[in-house]
């Protein structure tokens, strides 16, 4: 946290001591952001399908749930009706928090009754935002408010929300890992960025998204159309 010196605790069990963002724009877009005290945690918890949705499996991660409820929602389900279908399929949910954004409708948030610590969640038509283990409920309200008062690129809101959060107070324990995904149209995701272990997470991938941003198109025309793709501006390439 922004202004104390505080000793890194590692999280009990494993948990994922974490807030996050999930968000969609006009431009089809559909993304995700997260920061954690936890090692790694994009690995775990960003979960998208092009124009089917995003998933959040957070405070117990149980990285299947991602893909299970992106099939419910490309077989038509709303975000609420699949959080209610895994429930019935899964009995550790009390355990988990859960966060689940369409590419329609509105977002649906599961807070188990064993979420630990001070945890939030709030939602809007275009994003949700949830929390675990917080320093304070407020700082879900500023990670959706921060990324609602940004423009530009739906990478750079996302972002704008993470840091906003981190500035509300951010985790009761020290971030160390952070993580940004955006999928469009291209048929990848065209920006997967992680930050896996850092004494400022958050920085660090605001650095990484200031390199990627201005090459991100030239990537997707290298994938989509080689013959017409950018030289690489790499020695050798000429």
């Amino acid at each position: 946290m922004v202004g104390r010196d505080r000793r890194y605790r590692r999280p009990v069990g494993g948990h994922e001591v974490t807030f996050s963002i999930l968000a969609r724009d006009d431009s089809v877009g559909l993304g995700m952001a997260v920061a954690s005290s936890s090692p790694c945690v994009a690995a775990r918890c960003l979960q998208l399908r092009g124009g089917v949705g995003a998933v959040a499996s957070q405070n117990i991660t149980d990285p299947r749930f991602g893909g299970w409820l992106l099939d419910q929602l490309t077989h038509g389900g709303a975000a609420d009706e699949a959080v209610r279908a895994l429930s019935e399929h899964d009995n550790t949910l009390d355990y988990r928090q859960i966060v689940v954004l369409g590419a329609t409708g509105p977002p649906a948030v599961h807070s188990g009754p064993k979420t630990l610590g001070t945890h939030h969640s709030r939602t809007s038509k275009q994003a949700a935002a949830a929390g675990n283990l917080l320093d304070n409920p407020g700082v879900v309200d500023a990670v959706l408010e921060g990324f609602e008062a940004a423009s530009g690129e739906l990478e750079v809101r996302l972002l704008a929300g993470l840091k906003a959060g981190l500035v509300a107070g951010g985790e009761a324990g020290d971030l160390h890992s952070a993580g940004l995904a955006v999928v469009r149209d291209a048929g990848w995701w065209e920006t997967d960025l992680r930050v896996d272990w850092s004494d400022s997470p958050i920085a660090d991938l605001e650095r990484l998204l200031d390199v990627w941003l201005p090459q991100r198109a030239d990537y997707v025309t290298r994938g989509i159309d080689p013959s017409s793709a950018p030289a690489y501006g790499v020695p050798g390439d000429e």
